[in-house]
């Protein structure tokens, strides 16, 4: 093996311009990395802490900055940054639905090709230290995945979900003939809830008992406001939970949570998408 001198002197070349143009080249991949880091750490911070690479490098890419995932994952766990992981859920199939004459119409199918096509609820559960459980009822369009109502309360009741699927329609108008899917819980199949769906022309597609993949988008939802927001945080007071609920629906999720599912566009970037392109 030759030395650097002795290889420089074979080719007529200086050993002193292969040094600088080395040291020269190895500053710019050093500064180059610096920046990229710099831009990885403002998205990072941007979304709480919330994205990973893959979408951190779709947010770069968008910006003009050519990156490939792999190397912004290199960047991210050599600087020590980490995502929060959400929990995927399967769209697996089961058509053994049949319960107590409640009809699974979704049928698993969670695409929609325009808004109010197909709404999904669910309830879900959080904690505050000064009244313990407290209780979300949620309603979104598979359309966009943006959640459209929202009722948040101390009692889990038919009321609390009447309520936010009366903020949806006030939100995004029920069509004639839409489906409206949960699952098999007393307050979805209560008298109340079943008369608003049948007064808006909505048609009531329900989860077989204890199957959460009959409502994966729903259950999706959940698991990424568990892991992004509830459970990275302590809330004293019922008010203080609902204002973080109402930060992280209504300003981030909605506005600026881009979803993979919908090609790396927020659900509020999806919908004016449609709108503009109908208008």
């Amino acid at each position: 093996m030759y030395d650097i001198r002795t290889m420089c002197k074979a080719v007529k070349l200086h050993h002193s311009v292969y040094y600088y143009h080395k040291t020269n080249k190895e500053n710019r991949y050093k500064k180059a990395n610096e920046e990229l880091d710099k831009r990885i750490k403002e998205e990072y911070e941007k979304s709480k802490k919330r994205y990973g690479s893959p979408k951190i490098t779709k947010i770069l890419n968008k910006q003009g900055i050519k990156v490939s995932q792999k190397r912004v994952a290199r960047r991210m766990k050599k600087i020590g940054l980490r995502s929060i992981i959400v929990k995927k859920y399967n769209h697996s199939r089961n058509k053994k639905v049949d319960y107590e004459n409640k009809e699974n119409i979704l049928d698993q199918n969670f695409k929609a090709e325009k808004p109010s096509e197909k709404w999904v609820g669910d309830i879900t559960y959080i904690y505050t230290k000064e009244t313990g459980w407290t209780y979300l009822a949620i309603v979104m369009d598979l359309f966009d995945l943006k959640i459209i109502g929202w009722s948040y309360g101390v009692n889990m009741t038919a009321e609390l979900v009447v309520e936010a699927f009366r903020k949806a329609k006030n939100e995004r108008c029920t069509t004639k003939g839409m489906i409206f899917h949960s699952d098999l819980g007393s307050q979805y199949t209560s008298n109340e809830y079943e008369k608003i769906l049948l007064e808006n022309d909505v048609r009531h597609s329900y989860s077989k008992k204890g199957y959460p993949y009959d409502n994966a988008s729903m259950e999706s939802f959940n698991a990424i406001l568990k892991k992004e927001e509830v459970n990275v945080n302590t809330y004293e007071t019922f008010e203080e939970a609902k204002l973080a609920i109402f930060e992280f629906i209504e300003g981030w999720y909605n506005n600026r949570r881009i979803h993979s599912t919908l090609d790396y566009k927020t659900p509020n970037e999806k919908y004016n998408e449609y709108k503009k392109n109908i208008a």
